[in-house]
């Protein structure tokens, strides 16, 4: 097996993977990339490549892919601006000569129409990888589990309500651990070239029924408010959060936008993440997490 690159290893999702990696390939086989390399220095200590990657740079970015037979791209996180960065990552991969890139996509990223702001990167991105004459393997993660855990349980249970957007779309929530697991099975096994899988959860739930499991395991009631789109926007106004990718200010204390998670609850809402897959399981052998056993894990954040 030739070289396997992972962009992005600083982070939660790449170095995560980057440990699983390890614990199946040998580490002279293995090239972690980050903007901040000497962030990677547990994985260079294993005899790992650790190498700087600057996805606005491609200079660095035809050294850092060199001598690689597959990679995994991880999604950057700068929503709206973000596939000029993938297609420099891309491009420099593939005149390196990586044969099959592993991209971690969203629910519904192959569809064309599709209301998620953050979908259009993603579609975007997918089109361009098997335009690149790579082989390529789309992960179409869902809803993280561990984002409801944190990011929505913690301010509601604080708040002791919650707006949202969302109806009674359901959503198969997925565990983080089940999308790397998913994404180094794809990277070390053989027979997933020019596929894309949906990387789901086991179970098809709403949010206010999420949000219900949450306020019963806190012992705390979280009133959730209904709202339209608009009626979204304007919450995050009230937290001074932007509206789109365009008015985030560089290094301000808010580094997304709300247009992010306002079309999200829209596309749950409107049923486009209505799927639930066995692709967990068949790529990794193991049943994918449920968002209870997730809560379980995060519930010591909560605020008591």
């Amino acid at each position: 097996m030739g070289k396997i690159i992972v962009t992005g290893a600083s982070g939660q999702f790449g170095s995560a993977a980057a440990r699983q990696l390890l614990g199946k390939c040998a580490a002279e086989d293995l090239v972690f990339l980050s903007r901040t390399p000497e962030s990677l220095a547990e994985f260079a200590e294993t005899g790992a490549h650790v190498r700087q990657a600057d996805f606005d740079n491609p200079a660095s970015l035809a050294a850092a892919t060199r001598g690689g037979e597959k990679m995994l791209l991880i999604s950057t996180t700068r929503v709206g601006t973000r596939v000029e960065q993938h297609r420099n990552a891309v491009e420099a991969a593939v005149a390196n000569g990586v044969g099959h890139i592993v991209y971690t996509s969203v629910i519904g990223g192959g569809m064309a129409q599709h209301p998620g702001i953050e979908q259009h990167d993603h579609y975007a991105t997918e089109q361009l990888i098997e335009k690149s004459g790579a082989a390529w393997t789309h992960l179409r993660n869902s809803l993280y589990s561990n984002a409801v855990a944190t990011a929505m349980a913690i301010p509601a249970l604080e708040a002791g309500s919650k707006p949202d957007n969302a109806g009674d779309g359901k959503v198969a929530m997925v565990s983080r651990e089940d999308c790397v697991a998913s994404a180094v099975g794809v990277l070390t096994q053989e027979g997933h070239a020019n596929k894309a899988y949906d990387i789901t959860g086991p179970e098809r739930l709403s949010i206010p029924q999420a949000l219900a499991m949450i306020s019963e395991m806190a012992g705390k009631p979280i009133e959730l408010i209904p709202v339209d789109d608009e009626g979204m926007y304007q919450y995050f106004d009230s937290l001074g959060v932007p509206r789109t990718a365009s008015d985030i200010l560089p290094d301000g204390p808010i580094p997304w936008a709300s247009e992010g998670m306002v079309t999200f609850g829209q596309s749950i809402r409107e049923g486009y993440f209505d799927v639930l897959s066995d692709d967990v399981e068949m790529i990794t052998g193991q049943k994918p997490r449920t968002l209870h056993s997730v809560l379980e894990q995060y519930k010591d954040l909560w605020p008591k």
